[in-house]
C-alpha cells in the first residue's frame, strides 16, 4: 500500500470548525463517518484548549517526565478500589490520570471508565459497548471531556463532569492505543481483525473523522507520539514498522523496521524517536528520515514504553526480562538495570529524584534514577502493567488480577484473596 485512503481533506482549522459543527448537534443524531452523537460537547463560544489537560505519559511526546513530583518516603496503602481489571489478556491495562480538581479518572477491561475523589469515592461510572477486552488505553481530557478507545474499535467522549456520553465513532474492529489530543483534533491508531489498521485523526467536539491512513498493518496496538517542534507524528505496529507522518499536514514520510511487533507507546526527545521492540531491543530513530541511531539488546520481548529526561539525557524502560533500564539517550549505552523479578511490559514513570515502575511479581516499585537501587515497593495481587501516576500527595497504580490469575495464585500458597480481582490503588505517605 503506497497511497493513503482518506475520507475527507484533513481540516488544518480542526478546532473552528468543530465548534461551527457542534452548534448544530442536539438530541441523538447519527454524524457523518459513523459517529452516534448522544449530546453535543458544550464550547459556549469558547475557543477549543490547545493542549490537553491530561492525557497518556503527561503530553504528546509520551516522556513520562514529572521533574516537580515527589514520592512517599514511608509508603502505605491508603485505599484500593476493586474490580476495574478482570480479564485475563496480558497487554498493559490502563493507566489513571488526574484532572483538573484532583480527582482521578480510570478505565477498566471490565469495559467502564470511573471518576473517583482522592478519598476513594465515585463521582460517576460510564461504559463503552460491550467487548470482552474493555478499554487499556489511557483517557486524553479536554474542553471537559474524556476521550478514550475501547476494544470495540470505537472513540468515545465522555463529559468530564457527569460521566454523560457525548459521542461514539466506530473506526474499526478494536482499539488498544491510548489517544492523542492537540487543537481540537483526537489522533488515535485504531485496528482491524483481518491483520491491518489505520491512523485517524478526528474532530474533537463532532467525532468526525477528519483523516485517516491505512498503510499501517496488523494491528497497531502503539500509541503515537507528536513531535510538534520535529513536525512529525510516528506510531509503532505489529508488523514491526515505526511510521512518520508530517505534523500537521500529515502527509506521509518514511517507516523503520524492526525486527518485530512494535506494541509499546512511542517516545520523542531531541529529534528522535525511542521506542522498543519485540525483537528485544531499544532502538533510537531520527524523526527528519528513520535513521537508525541506536538500539540496545535486551534478554527480553520490549512492550514497555521509554520514558525519556532530556535534562540528564537517560532513557529508562523496562523489558520482560523483568529489568527496568536507565540508558544514555545519545549514544544507548547502559548506565544501571534494575530487577524487579517479572516481566515489564507497562511504562516507568520519572520524578524529581525517582523512577516507579510496576511488575509482573505484582509490585509497584519506587527506585532511586541516579543508581537504580531500590526505595521501597507496594504489593498488590496481581500484575501491575499501567504507568504510575505521580499526584502532590500520593502514588496511584492499577493491575491485571482476573479470577483465573488470582486462583493460580492460591494454588501456589501465595494468600490472595480470589474474591478480588485487579484494582487502582491509592499510595500515601505513612508519616502524614
Amino acid at each position: 500500500m503506497d497511497e493513503p485512503h482518506s475520507r475527507r481533506a484533513f481540516l488544518g482549522a480542526a478546532g473552528a470548525a468543530a465548534g461551527s459543527a457542534a452548534a448544530g448537534l442536539a438530541g441523538c443524531v447519527a454524524a457523518p463517518g459513523g459517529t452516534e452523537v448522544v449530546s453535543r460537547i458544550e464550547t459556549d463560544g469558547e475557543p477549543l484548549s490547545e493542549a490537553a489537560e491530561a492525557q497518556f505519559r503527561g503530553g504528546l511526546r509520551r516522556r513520562g517526565v514529572y521533574p516537580d513530583a515527589t514520592v512517599p518516603t514511608d509508603p502505605e496503602v491508603d485505599w484500593t478500589i476493586r474490580g476495574i481489571n478482570t480479564g485475563d489478556h496480558t497487554a498493559a491495562k490502563a493507566s489513571p490520570v488526574e484532572v483538573p480538581g484532583g480527582d482521578i479518572v480510570v478505565p477498566g477491561d471490565n469495559g467502564e471508565i470511573r471518576r473517583v475523589t482522592p478519598d476513594g469515592e465515585e463521582v460517576w461510572r460510564s461504559s463503552v459497548e460491550p467487548t470482552s477486552r474493555g478499554i487499556h488505553g489511557t483517557p486524553a481530557v479536554a474542553n471537559g471531556a474524556v476521550y478514550i478507545g475501547a476494544y470495540d474499535g470505537a472513540l468515545y467522549a465522555f463529559d468530564l463532569e457527569s460521566g454523560e456520553r457525548y459521542w461514539r465513532a466506530k473506526l474499526g474492529d478494536a482499539i488498544g492505543s491510548s489517544p492523542g489530543y492537540h487543537d481540537g483534533t483526537v489522533y488515535i491508531a485504531v485496528e482491524y481483525h483481518d491483520p491491518s489498521g489505520a491512523m485517524f485523526a478526528v474532530d474533537a467536539v463532532t467525532g468526525d473523522v477528519v483523516w485517516e491512513d491505512q498503510r499501517v498493518t496488523d494491528h497497531p496496538h502503539s500509541t503515537a507520539a507528536i513531535d510538534r517542534r520535529a513536525g512529525r507524528l510516528v506510531v509503532g505496529s505489529n508488523d514491526g514498522y515505526l511510521y512518520a507522518w508530517s505534523y500537521p499536514d500529515l502527509e506521509y514520510l518514511w517507516k523503520f523496521p524492526t525486527g518485530r511487533a512494535i506494541k509499546g507507546p512511542i517516545a520523542t526527545a531531541g529529534g528522535s524517536a525511542v521506542f522498543g521492540s519485540w525483537d528485544g531491543s531499544v532502538y533510537r530513530v531520527t524523526l527528519d528520515d528513520g535513521t537508525e541511531e541506536w538500539s540496545f539488546d535486551t534478554d527480553g520481548l520490549v512492550m514497555s514504553g521509554p520514558a525519556i529526561e532530556a535534562e540528564t539525557g537517560t532513557v529508562y524502560v523496562g523489558s520482560h526480562d523483568s529489568h527496568l533500564y536507565a540508558l544514555q539517550f545519545d549514544d544507548g549505552s547502559q548506565r544501571w538495570s534494575f530487577d524487579t523479578g517479572g516481566r515489564i511490559t507497562g511504562c516507568p514513570t520519572v520524578t524529581g529524584e525517582h523512577v516507579l515502575v510496576g511488575s509482573y511479581d505484582d509490585y509497584c516499585y519506587a527506585v532511586e534514577k541516579d543508581s537504580g537501587d531500590e526505595v521501597w515497593a507496594v504489593e498488590g495481587v496481581g500484575n501491575v502493567t499501567c504507568a504510575p501516576l505521580v499526584t502532590d500527595d500520593a502514588v496511584y497504580f492499577t493491575e491485571r488480577a482476573s479470577p483465573a490469575y488470582l486462583d493460580a495464585k492460591e494454588a501456589d500458597d501465595r494468600e490472595p484473596d480470589p474474591g478480588e480481582s485487579g484494582g487502582l490503588y491509592r499510595v500515601v505517605d505513612a508519616d502524614e
